[in-house]
């Protein structure tokens, strides 16, 4: 049992291709709101209103700071000016990874990176790092997200706002049309 669960969480994902639709279907593509948000992580955190909805239900489980490193891996990532870099990488080592850390994230100790390797980044340089947080929210925090009192609501104020822009439609009608679309 333990070694199929580490061989699920070991299996990796480069945070590249979190934001490439390659492998969304149509019907993903179509999905809005939280039925969008339900069939994936990588969907929710392509969705401004998702990432704000995720950040308040993990700032209320105390961990937080795993979306707000993987936010800022991405931006490091789309940065080209190497001043502007070095300065990312050490504001991102020092929130996050510096034993001193404010917002220190859990990744493991091997994966960690040295003060001298921030002399010259890279944007793939936290890489690694970010492919263990993003894990370790699929597995965890992204699943007890979808079970939370907050999402519940949202789900269900999404599904009032759209039975009553179609009156006199049946539940089950209703109910077919959202899951066939």
């Amino acid at each position: 049992m333990f070694t199929r669960a580490v061989s699920r969480l070991s299996r990796k994902r480069p945070p590249s291709e979190i934001h490439t639709n390659d492998g969304l279907n149509v019907q993903d593509q179509n999905l809005k709101g939280t039925q969008k948000w339900s069939s994936s992580l990588d969907s929710l955190l392509e969705d401004p209103e998702g990432v704000e909805a995720f950040k308040d239900f993990l700032k209320k489980e105390y961990s937080e700071e795993n979306l707000l490193f993987w936010l800022a891996c991405e931006d490091f990532k789309r940065t080209e000016e190497q001043d502007q870099l070095q300065k990312k990488a050490q504001h991102i080592y020092n929130t996050f990874l510096s034993s001193k850390a404010s917002s220190q994230v859990n990744v493991e100790g091997q994966s960690r990176i040295g003060e001298q390797i921030l002399r010259q980044p890279h944007p793939l340089m936290f890489e690694r790092l970010q492919e263990q947080i993003f894990n370790l929210m699929k597995y965890d925090s992204y699943s007890r997200f979808l079970k939370s009192e907050k999402f519940q609501k949202l789900q269900s104020s999404e599904e009032s706002e759209i039975s009553s822009s179609r009156p006199g439609e049946s539940a089950p009608k209703r109910a077919s049309r959202i899951y066939n679309t």
